[in-house]
């Protein structure tokens, strides 16, 4: 008897799965490869057999095999079980294998397809594409093939697959029966499988300029039920088909009828009815739909935080030798060594910071706080089940044109599982989650918003300040408990929104105003802004230096384009490292637990005597703080919080916290001091010492803006480092710089703005109050040489300042 083209097919793929051998990667010798495969299935009770594709494609012999299953997938896909079925029977002479169903999971296809490409010439065709999953619904019962009974002479009718609804067997082959519609089904005797619907959207990189973005529903069986869950990016590997739009053909209004009537008769005064109908018209509604019937879920998602998969206890709590053997089951050899190489480099810290958004000069404080945001902190269980967040939120508010959107874009770009949004085209449900009734079974779903949709990652708010009052009042919870609660149509359920927030806002009157504090500055309440932990604020002062940076930069960026961005590590080494550093979980050690209490104290009492900061500081500002610094330690990959993260922490946190206050910053100049004779300008005369003395005896402080302060401070604190590095070099005697040395090269390099010698005197004072300021309170500088001649006094950095 000659075989049908069925029987080739599944013999052929049969052969297939016996004779085909690889290498072990590990051992180096040959095995079956799908040999192991079903002993797998066997151990673990599955009935999905997963095929690389590319094992067809790259064997010689079954090419034909390949062109069959790209092309003809649907019609051969039984074919393909039944092949399966008795593979395993032939492995494991089990009898239950000829009675169990199994199922063909297909990946790694050469050629992944957009959901736009997915047409008609597309039907029953092994594809593939990606998309994000918006909505997932229930797990539900699906008859694959069922046994009847014929009511009337008891004839058993085995095996009638179901076409995408309730099939029941045309005619009894009984040729003495007539029945053609009494049947009873065999529940028992029937073959179910799980069966699950998910809503996917294509990427908003997918999306044509003025269009909507496209779904489809995809269809789950078996194993494959509930392996996507809201916000994945998924591969969907399988076929695409069409089924009745059975919804549509019942809504109110298709039913059409016409009428007409005849002219002439009506100027007679008769009428004539028309045809009512489509169906009498001869004309077919074509309402078909477009479904993707996936045979292999593939999650993109390589989340970064990975015990974020499991919030328990147990593993926070596991012994740092359990954290090593899993950390090196999931990282091979090469990536290890890469990362390490990393690592060792000097400058660790601010080379990954400065490889994040390398398009943006400067801003070195905000990168290194995006970084802190990537790296997270410890996520924690209390014995009453309390989850403690270990996200980081992070709000940067500035003048226009200072590249806040930048650093928003490079991050989601930069993470596989992040959402982007503008606050003012976002409601309270399209950030949580909204409940939609199913338009097909009429049951109440929920469709995930962009905080849920961006859990175990990160949510991008652009515009965050020109969202409705009720709509940040609805974002309260997730930033804080990082759940979503829903009590509607029924429907009460608490859903996960573990992510960390990027915002970004703009000054209330378009630029920021130093004369106010933040809080005035910016449309946010304070429960909001007390729940992120750092704050930074950009102004666009005109500074020239900074502003030649800016534009030689810009211009490099536009004549050489890729060419003039060197960032030290690459976005790969970055997410590498990110996702290796998460791995750790660091923990306070006891000189680090007492800093932390101390920082603490010291943040309440700047509070309490200071009346314009941005926010009151709370318990939430210590979280924070011990955030930051576990965020420190994944940066060092290190298994303990040691003191100098908690400082560089207390650092980023006093400045997010205590300096975005721009009002003008009074300096004292109380000391008597001797003038600087600096060598640039002459020696200056004897009348403009005495005036400048009589004006110290008199007790009046400087005024200076503070970002002017802060760019004094910075100048001054990087020549110290560099002469550091080049005492180091030459290995010299001396301690430190001179207090003379250090005001003469700060006024040299201000001869370009000097017009008269009344403003080196100006400069002289400013310096020398500036010098003071950050060795009695900011604690910047140490006298490391006293001289009753401050001029000869020898200055070095504190050695907590971060070289």
């Amino acid at each position: 008897m000659q075989e049908t083209r069925e029987q080739q097919v599944q013999n052929r793929f049969l052969h297939f799965l016996q004779e085909f051998r690889t290498i072990n990667p590990q051992t180096g010798q040959s095995f079956y490869y799908y040999h192991e495969e079903a002993r797998i299935m066997r151990d673990n009770d599955r009935t999905t057999l997963n095929l690389d594709f590319t094992h067809i494609t790259q064997t010689e012999g079954y090419q034909d095999l390949s062109i069959i299953m790209q092309t003809d997938f649907y019609q051969f896909e039984p074919s393909f079980r039944r092949a399966i079925q008795e593979f395993m029977f032939i492995q494991h002479q089990d009898v239950e294998d000829q009675q169990k169903l199994y199922f063909l999971a297909v990946f790694n296809l050469a050629a992944t397809e957009k959901i736009r490409d997915l047409k008609a010439n597309k039907i029953g065709k092994l594809s593939s594409f990606i998309g994000t999953v918006t909505r997932t619904y229930e797990v539900r019962p699906e008859l694959l093939s069922a046994q009847f009974t014929c009511q009337m002479c008891d004839r058993i009718i085995d095996n009638v697959e179901q076409q995408f609804k309730f099939t029941e067997p045309k005619k009894c082959p009984n040729i003495k029966c007539d029945n053609k519609s009494k049947w009873t089904i065999n529940l028992n005797k029937s073959q179910f499988t799980d069966f699950q619907k998910v809503r996917v959207q294509e990427d908003s990189k997918d999306i044509p300029a003025g269009s909507m973005p496209r779904s489809i529903d995809v269809i789950l069986h078996n194993e494959k039920c509930d392996a996507a869950k809201p916000g994945d990016k998924c591969t969907f590997n399988g076929y695409l088909t069409v089924i009745p739009d059975v919804f549509s053909l019942s809504k109110p209004g298709l039913k059409s009828s016409m009428s007409t009537q005849n002219q002439g008769n009506n100027q007679r005064g008769q009428t004539q009815d028309g045809i009512t109908g489509l169906k009498q018209l001869g004309v077919k509604d074509l309402c078909y739909k477009f479904v993707f019937i996936a045979c292999s879920v593939e999650t993109n998602n390589n989340r970064f935080n990975l015990q974020k998969q499991a919030i328990d206890d147990k593993e926070y709590t596991e012994s740092l030798s359990d954290q090593d053997a899993k950390r090196g089951q999931q990282f091979d050899d090469f990536e290890k060594q890469e990362i390490l190489e990393m690592k060792k480099q000097p400058d660790l810290f601010k080379n990954l910071a400065n490889s994040i958004a390398p398009a943006v000069q400067g801003y070195e404080d905000i990168k290194k706080g995006i970084l802190l945001m990537l790296m997270g902190g410890v996520y924690k269980t209390t014995k009453e089940g309390v989850h403690i967040r270990g996200d980081i939120n992070l709000c940067i508010v500035g003048d226009p044109s200072t590249a806040k959107s930048q650093f928003l874009k490079f991050t989601c770009n930069l993470l596989p599982r992040s959402v982007y949004t503008s606050g003012k085209a976002s409601s309270a449900a399209g950030l949580t989650a909204s409940v939609h009734r199913d338009i097909e079974n009429g049951e109440f779903c929920i469709e995930a918003g962009a905080l849920m949709l961006a859990d175990n990652g990160i949510c991008c708010i652009d515009e965050f300040d020109k969202m409705d009052s009720k709509d940040q009042v609805a974002i309260h919870e997730a930033m804080e408990q990082q759940t979503i609660s829903i009590a509607k149509a029924g429907i009460q359920a608490t859903l996960n929104a573990r992510t960390s927030i990027l915002a970004a806002a703009n000054p209330i009157f378009g630029r920021y105003d130093r004369s106010k504090t933040l809080k005035f500055n910016v449309n946010m309440t304070q429960p909001i802004m007390s729940r992120f932990d750092l704050f930074f604020i950009i102004t666009d002062a005109c500074r020239p230096f900074v502003d030649e940076q800016i534009a030689t930069h810009i211009v490099r960026l536009h004549s050489q384009q890729e060419g003039a961005l060197e960032p030290r590590f690459s976005q790969d080494q970055l997410r590498k490292y990110i996702r290796y550093a998460r791995t750790f979980k660091p923990i306070l050690t006891y000189e680090s637990a007492q800093y932390v209490k101390e920082a603490y104290i010291r943040l309440r009492e700047n509070d309490q005597t200071s009346q314009r900061t941005s926010y009151r500081i709370t318990v939430r500002q210590l979280e924070s703080l011990i955030r930051l610094s576990e965020a420190l330690a994944r940066v060092q990959c290190d298994d303990f919080i040691k003191v100098s993260y908690v400082q560089e922490a207390e650092k980023l946190l006093g400045q997010s916290i205590l300096q975005v206050d721009e009002t003008p910053k009074f300096i004292d100049d109380l000391e008597e001091q001797q003038p600087i004779q600096t060598r640039a300008m002459g020696i200056i005369e004897e009348e403009l010492q005495q005036k400048e003395r009589e004006r110290r005896r008199q007790g009046q402080k400087i005024q200076l803006a503070q970002d002017e302060y802060l760019d004094i401070v910075r100048a001054l604190t990087s020549f110290m480092i560099q002469k550091e590095r080049d005492m180091q070099e030459e290995i010299t005697e001396a301690k430190g710089v001179k207090w003379e040395d250090l005001a003469e090269w700060y006024i040299t390099n201000k001869l370009d703005q000097i017009e008269h010698e009344e403003q080196v005197h100006q400069y002289e004072r400013l310096v020398g109050a500036v010098i003071r300021q950050m060795i009695n309170k900011e604690r910047i500088l140490v006298v490391v040489q006293d001289n009753e001649d401050c001029n000869l006094r020898e200055l070095a950095l504190h050695p907590n300042v971060p070289r």
